[in-house]
C-alpha cells in the first residue's frame, strides 16, 4: 500500500492484508477475502495518483464505494463525504471545496471524475476525513476528522462491543452516516465480516442475508425498532445474531429495556450508544446488563474517553463535555480551513446531563435548539430561517420525533412542508406546520415554545376551528382499519397488519389505494406493505399548497396540483391498457401490444403482493389469487360457451392452449386469463418446493431473471410453447416481476437492457413491440404518472375492474361490432365494470360464508381471513 509521505494513512484502512483470506465483504453471492480487497484498495491508491489531494466521495453501500473510502484512508488521501445518489446537497458541497478527485455513484459502481493531477488546496497532514455534522447535509460546514481519531474510535467500539473476527454485521446504515462508517470502520479493524447490503430490516431478503450469512450484528436507530416491530423480529429465529447495537437519537426507555429483556431471552445483547460526528462517532454505551434496569442512562465513556459536567450560568443543570483521542480536529466551513490543525481537544455536547450514583451518565435536555429525527440533528433555528426565506413568519420547536412550527396567517401549507422536509433532509411525516393568527409569545416577546410543541398534541379544531372546517372537508372519516376491513373483507384488523399480510391482491389494491387516498389525503409509497397504525390522515393544517408562496414555480406547482393527481403507474397502465384492447377488438383504433404490458404488469404485481410470509402462507396467498382470477372469468365464458357456438369445453376449463386448435382462432379470445392462470398455477408448485422457495429468497432479482431466461429458449428454437398465436410470455412476466424486485439503478439497468434486448426481436409488428417496450420501461422507472383530477375516479375504476372488462368484452363484440365503434367501446367498458360490481359483492358473500363454515369446523382447508391469513 503507498502512502502519502509525511501523511499518516489510517491503520486498519493500510493493514487489510494481514487478515489473508478471512472474509472482509460479502456483496450478494460473491466473498471477497482481506488479501483480495487489500489488493483492490491498493489498485485503487495508486489510480489516484502520487499528489496528495481532496476526494470526495458519493458513499453508497456498493463495493466500490467502499473501495475509494479505505483506499483514500489508507493512502492518506483526505475524504470529503457526500451523501448517497447526489442531487444538490452533493452538488453544494463539491462547489463550496471544490475537490481534485469526485467519485461519483452509478449503476452500483464509482467513476472517477479526476479534475486536475496536483491539489490546489493546502491540507493539513493530520486530516483524514470531512462529514457533514448530522443534519448539515449540503451546509458548507463540516467536521473535520484525523486519521488517528477515526483509527481509535474504531478501537474503543471494537473493545467495548468485544469484536471478534468472527463476527458479521449487516450495512443496515449508510457508508455517509458517521455511525454506519463507525460500523465498517470497527469490523475491519479486528478482521471481522461485513454483509453489504442496502435492504431494509422490513424486506423478507434482509433475514435471509442474516440467516445465510451467519450475521451477528447490526446497527439500529430508534425508527428502526418500530420497522422491527412490524416484521414480527421478536418472533424470528436468529441463532446467530449476538448483539443490536443503537444510537442516532434517543430511544424511548420503556424500548430499551423490552428489548434488552427480548435480548435476554434469545440469547443476544442490546448496546445503546450515544455520539455525534463531532466524536467521530461514539462517546459513550450502557453495558447491556443494565438496559434494564437503567434504560433512561447513556452509560459510561468509551474506553479512552472521558467525561466532565460543566454548570451552565442560568440553569440550574450542567454541559456534558467530552474529551478523548476521538474529538475531531474542529470544523471547516471553507477550503482554507482544510489547512488548520487542531483546534478542540474537548467536545461540548449541548447536551445537558447528570451522573447518578452507579456512575452511569443521562441526558435531561439539551442546551441549544436541536433535535435529532431518524438519526439527523435538525437545528431550529435553521427552520426559522429556511421558512423566512418563503416569505413566512414562524417559530420552530420539536422532539426527536417530530419538527412543530407555527406558521403566522392564513396559508396552505403542504407544498412548503414537503419543501422544508426535503431541505431538511428528514421524512415529510416529521414535519408538522399549524397556521396561527399570531406567533404565541412570552410575557417578554419571545416566542412561546413549549406552547408551540404543543400544538402536536392538539386538534387543529381545539386551536383554530375555522381552519379546521375549511381544510378538514375534503376527506373520508374512513379509518385504514375499516377501509381493510371492507375491501378485503376482513375482521378484527390489528394495528401490526398490512394490506398484504391482510392477503390483499392486485384486483383489491387499486380500489384500496383509491379509498386511502380519499381517506389519508396522500397515500405514501409502499402502502402495501406498511402497518395500519402508521397510516394516519395527514394534517388538516398541511392542507393544500400554498398560492401565497412568493416563487413563480411555487404558483404553477400549485396550479398543476390543482389540475392533476399523481397516481401509481400501474394503475394508470391498467386503465389505458383495457381501453386500448377493447378499442383495437372494436376497431376504434388499432394499438396492440398494451395486453402483453398488462402481462409484464401481472408479474411486477406478483412480486409486491404474493412472495412475504412462509412457504405456506405463500401458496394459500397464490391459491386464493388464482380463485379470484378464474371465477368470474369462467362464468363468463360458460354463459359464452353455452349462448355460442365459438367456444369449446376447453375454453370454460381455460385449456385451450392445450387441447384447443392450434394457431390462433375465435376460441383464442380468452388467452390472456388463461396463460396467466397457468402462470401463477406453475409459479405456486414451483415455490410450494422447499429448495425453489428458498433459491427466490435468496436471490430474489436472480430468480425471476432466470425464469425469463428458460422461456427465452424458445427465441432460440431449443423448446417449442403452445401458446395459441402468442408465443411463450412467460419471459415478460418475470421481467415485470425482476422490475419489482430490482433495488437499485443498476439492477433496473440490467432489467432495462434485457428488455431492450428481447422485447423488439419477439414481436413481428414493430409498433407492438415498441408500445411493449415502452411501457414496461415506464413501469421499471417511473413509479407515479399525473392523471388530471378529472380522470382520477374513472381511471381507478376502470383499473379495477380490468380483468372483467376483458373478460366481458367478448360477450358484447358479435352484438355491437358491425355497429357504432365507439358506442361498443363505451358500451363494454360499462358493462364490465357492472360485472366487476357485481361478481366481487357475490364472491365477497361467498367468502363469509364460507368463513362461517370454517369456523364451524368445515371445510378444513379454507384459509381464515380474520387472522390475516398469515
Amino acid at each position: 500500500m503507498t502512502i502519502q509521505p509525511d501523511v499518516a494513512g489510517v491503520s486498519f484502512a493500510a493493514n487489510l492484508a494481514s487478515f489473508g483470506d478471512h472474509t472482509a465483504i460479502s456483496v450478494g453471492d460473491r466473498s471477497i477475502s482481506y488479501g483480495e480487497l487489500a489488493q483492490i484498495v491498493g489498485s485503487m491508491a495508486l489510480s489516484f495518483g502520487p499528489a496528495r489531494r481532496l476526494i470526495a466521495l458519493e458513499a453508497e453501500n456498493t463495493l466500490s464505494a467502499l473501495t475509494v473510502y479505505l483506499a483514500a484512508m489508507a493512502s492518506g488521501h483526505p475524504l470529503l463525504i457526500l451523501p448517497p445518489g447526489g442531487g444538490q446537497a452533493s452538488e453544494a458541497l463539491i462547489a463550496a471545496y471544490d475537490p481534485d478527485i469526485v467519485a461519483r455513484s452509478g449503476l452500483g459502481d464509482c467513476f472517477l471524475d479526476v479534475r486536475r493531477d496536483e491539489t490546489r488546496h493546502d491540507l493539513h497532514p493530520e486530516l483524514a476525513l470531512l462529514v457533514s455534522t448530522s443534519g448539515s447535509t449540503g451546509s458548507p460546514k463540516l467536521v473535520r476528522l484525523s486519521g488517528a481519531s477515526v483509527q481509535a474510535n474504531a478501537a474503543a467500539i471494537a473493545e467495548y462491543l468485544h469484536l471478534r473476527p468472527s463476527d458479521t454485521a449487516a450495512t443496515t446504515l449508510p457508508l455517509s452516516y458517521c455511525y454506519g462508517m463507525s460500523v465498517l470502520n470497527s469490523h475491519l479493524l479486528v478482521g471481522a465480516s461485513l454483509a453489504l447490503t442496502d435492504l431494509s430490516v422490513v424486506d423478507p431478503c434482509f433475514w435471509d442475508l442474516v440467516r445465510s450469512r451467519h450475521v451477528t450484528s447490526f446497527a439500529a436507530v430508534p425508527y428502526t425498532f418500530d420497522l422491527l416491530d412490524r416484521v414480527g423480529f421478536k418472533h424470528m429465529d436468529l441463532p446467530s445474531l449476538r448483539y443490536i447495537t443503537q444510537a442516532g437519537g434517543r430511544l424511548a426507555p420503556e424500548r430499551v429495556r423490552c428489548y434488552a429483556e427480548l435480548g435476554q431471552k434469545r440469547g443476544w445483547d442490546l448496546f445503546v450508544m450515544y455520539g455525534q460526528t463531532e466524536a467521530t462517532a461514539r462517546m459513550a454505551y450502557l453495558p447491556p446488563d443494565q438496559a434494564v434496569v437503567r434504560p433512561h442512562a447513556i452509560g459510561v465513556p468509551v474506553p479512552g474517553g472521558a467525561f466532565r459536567l460543566e454548570p451552565v450560568p442560568g440553569l440550574d443543570a450542567s454541559e456534558l463535555v467530552f474529551s478523548g483521542p476521538n474529538v475531531m480536529m474542529g470544523y471547516a466551513e471553507r477550503p482554507e480551513d482544510l489547512a488548520t490543525g487542531r483546534e478542540v481537544t474537548e467536545l461540548y455536547t449541548g447536551d445537558l446531563a447528570r451522573q447518578g450514583p452507579d456512575g452511569l451518565y443521562e441526558i435531561v435536555g439539551r442546551r441549544s435548539r436541536f433535535v435529532k429525527i431518524v438519526g439527523l440533528r435538525v437545528d431550529l433555528g435553521r427552520v426559522e430561517r429556511l421558512l423566512a426565506e418563503l416569505g413566512l413568519s414562524a417559530a420552530a420547536n420539536g422532539s426527536d420525533e417530530m419538527v412543530v412550527a407555527a406558521v403566522e396567517g392564513d396559508h396552505d401549507l403542504a407544498l412548503v412542508a414537503k419543501t422544508l422536509a426535503h431541505d431538511l433532509g428528514v421524512p415529510r411525516a416529521a414535519i408538522e406546520l399549524h397556521s396561527v393568527p399570531s406567533i404565541p409569545r412570552l410575557a417578554n416577546g419571545k416566542p412561546d415554545y413549549p406552547a408551540i410543541l404543543a400544538f402536536c398534541r392538539q386538534p387543529d379544531s381545539d386551536r383554530q376551528p375555522e381552519s379546521a372546517a375549511r381544510t378538514g372537508s375534503a376527506s373520508s372519516t374512513d379509518t385504514a382499519r375499516e377501509i381493510f376491513e371492507d375491501v378485503l373483507e376482513c375482521q378484527d384488523v390489528k394495528d401490526s397488519d398490512t394490506f398484504v399480510s391482510l392477503g390483499g391482491d392486485s384486483l383489491s389494491y387499486v380500489a384500496a389505494s383509491v379509498r386511502l387516498e380519499r381517506a389519508l389525503g396522500c397515500v405514501p409509497t409502499g402502502w402495501h406493505v406498511m402497518p395500519v397504525c402508521e397510516l394516519t390522515p395527514v394534517p388538516s393544517s398541511a392542507g393544500r399548497t400554498s398560492g401565497a408562496v412568493t416563487s413563480e414555480t411555487g404558483k404553477a406547482r400549485t396550479l398543476r396540483g390543482r389540475l392533476f393527481a399523481r397516481m401509481e403507474t400501474g394503475i394508470v397502465l391498467r386503465a389505458v391498457a383495457i381501453v386500448f384492447i377493447v378499442s383495437t377488438h372494436f376497431k376504434f383504433f388499432d394499438w396492440e401490444g398494451t395486453a402483453h404490458v398488462l402481462m409484464a404488469l401481472a408479474g411486477y404485481n406478483f412480486a409486491r403482493f404474493q412472495l412475504s410470509g412462509s412457504r405456506k402462507e405463500r401458496l394459500l396467498r397464490q391459491l386464493r389469487t388464482i380463485g379470484r382470477l378464474v371465477m368470474p372469468s369462467v362464468v363468463v365464458i360458460a354463459v359464452a360457451f353455452v349462448l355460442t357456438d365459438d367456444y369449446g369445453w376447453h375454453n370454460v376449463f381455460l385449456l385451450n392452449s392445450l387441447l384447443g386448435p392450434q394457431g390462433w382462432t375465435d376460441m383464442s379470445r380468452f388467452w390472456f386469463v388463461e396463460v396467466l392462470v397457468h402462470i401463477l398455477l406453475g409459479l405456486a408448485v414451483l415455490l410450494a418446493i422447499p429448495a425453489a422457495h428458498r433459491a427466490q429468497r435468496r436471490w430474489p432479482w436472480g430468480f425471476p431473471l432466470a425464469l425469463a431466461g428458460v422461456d427465452l429458449l424458445q427465441r432460440f428454437d431449443v423448446v417449442e410453447l403452445p401458446y395459441p398465436g402468442q408465443g411463450p410470455v412467460l419471459w415478460l412476466f418475470a421481467l415485470g416481476w425482476a422490475a419489482a424486485a430490482s433495488r437499485n439503478v443498476r439492477q433496473r439497468a440490467v432489467v432495462t437492457a434485457l428488455a431492450l434486448l428481447t422485447i423488439p426481436g419477439s414481436f413481428s409488428d414493430e409498433y407492438r413491440s415498441a408500445t411493449i417496450l415502452v411501457g414496461f420501461l415506464v413501469l421499471l422507472w417511473i413509479p407515479t404518472l399525473p392523471v388530471p383530477r378529472g380522470l382520477h375516479r374513472i381511471t381507478a375504476l376502470l383499473a379495477t375492474s380490468s380483468l372483467y372488462v376483458y373478460v366481458t368484452h367478448w360477450l358484447i363484440y358479435p352484438l355491437l361490432v358491425e355497429g357504432d365503434q365507439g358506442f361498443a367501446v363505451l358500451a363494454s367498458l360499462a358493462v364490465g365494470v357492472a360485472y366487476w360490481a357485481a361478481a366481487t359483492r357475490a364472491m365477497a358473500s361467498a367468502e363469509r360464508w364460507l368463513r362461517v363454515r370454517r369456523a364451524n369446523g368445515f371445510p378444513r382447508w379454507l384459509p381464515s381471513r380474520s387472522s390475516g391469513a398469515r
